[in-house]
């Protein structure tokens, strides 16, 4: 199992060595893994001054998975844009064609006091999103700033999606509800907008394919309430690139933390990305304080969607929940009369807990 590891800027080399260090403990006990790293984001941009450089995206093709970490800070902000790191995760999902992002948010119970909401309300939430991230806003064109008649300056993107990108993409929603609670709620904006009109027509012909599917629509900006009102209505959600970037983080705030979420980018095979859904974080960066359970089940995500190493993806998560139940937390999710751990601390818990 060919690994490439892109540990990213900030907190990411941090929390990708504890994703690391389980994987290598697991490979003790049989599972032959060969994990090679290269530059990427920011890192990329000082090897090579490029945020996505050559050598790393020839590994990561050559690879069966890339286990990532983060990319960005403040110090990366006064680039050109194609050379900012955020531009390397761009990148690489669409080279990859990675265009289907899983976000899990499920709430331990350990950690039902750690959320901002009412344990009553998110008690029993396990929710999966299911984001498309090759098209939308994002990619769109046209793009870029001008000024106008009156001699102010404008920016514009361009809102696109293609039929077959949202068909392909509705099949993924409807394929991991079928795995799960067999609920799938689509995610536009319809009555505004033209692209959210076609995204709602294919996605309902999509449905006749599976009748075993409960399939409802929602507005994005009620979606955003429902999540925080009435989170456990939802099995599955599907939606764009923008409406799913800004609902998953909203959902991981659910969980107690959004460093308690991981997340997978998979393409048309078993190829993938796992990373977690957080942010660089270049405040912490260096400290010990990070979380890395995110990047841990990550891993785990990695182990079960590429490698359909179930046995082994249930073990990592297994520890997670065995530690967590000890009464470990980091920072992020500290609580009074909790055991405070820092980043490398919480990694060699998890070892400890995959070998009882």
């Amino acid at each position: 199992m060919k690994i490439a590891v892109l540990a990213g800027d900030g907190i990411g080399p941090e929390i990708v060595a504890q994703a690391v260090k389980v994987l290598r403990a697991l490979a003790g006990d049989g599972l032959r893994l060969e994990l090679e790293d290269a530059p990427f984001g920011g890192a990329g941009y000082e090897a090579y001054g490029d945020p996505l450089p050559e050598p790393t995206l020839r590994l990561s093709r050559a690879a069966d998975a890339v286990l990532c970490g983060a990319v960005g800070g403040p110090k990366y902000d006064g680039l050109p844009r194609v050379q900012r790191p955020e531009q390397g995760i761009l990148r690489i999902r669409r080279e990859l064609g990675l265009f289907a992002n899983l976000r899990p948010a499920v709430l331990f119970p350990e950690l039902a006091g750690a959320s901002t909401l009412r344990p009553d309300v998110v008690s029993g939430l396990d929710l999966m999103i299911v984001r498309e991230l090759t098209g939308d806003i994002y990619f769109g064109e046209p793009r870029g700033r001008r000024t106008n008649a009156r001699n102010e300056r404008e920016g514009f993107d361009t809102m696109l999606y293609s039929e077959p990108e949202i068909r392909r993409i509705a099949e993924v929603g409807f394929a991991t509800a079928m795995k799960r609670g067999r609920k799938l709620c689509s995610v536009d904006k319809e009555n505004v907008l033209e692209t959210s009109r076609l995204w709602r027509e294919v996605v309902s012909d999509v449905a006749r394919k599976y009748p075993q599917v409960a399939l409802s629509h929602m507005y994005v900006d009620n979606a955003a309430m429902q999540l925080v009102r009435s989170p456990r209505q939802f099995d599955v959600i599907v939606t764009g690139n923008l409406f799913g970037d800004i609902l998953s983080d909203e959902a991981s705030m659910l969980t107690g933390s959004i460093g308690m979420l991981p997340s997978a980018s998979l393409g048309e095979r078993a190829k993938g990305l796992y990373e977690p859904a957080h942010g660089s974080a270049p405040d912490i960066a260096g400290r010990n304080l990070a979380n890395p359970l995110a990047t841990i089940l990550s891993s785990a995500m990695m182990l079960r969607y590429t490698f359909n190493q179930d046995e082994a993806a249930r073990r990592i998560e297994g520890a997670v929940k065995r530690v967590l139940g000890q009464g470990c937390r980091t920072a992020d999710i500290h609580e009074a009369g909790k055991k405070r751990l820092g980043t490398a601390e919480m990694g060699d818990a998890v070892v400890a807990a995959l070998r009882q």
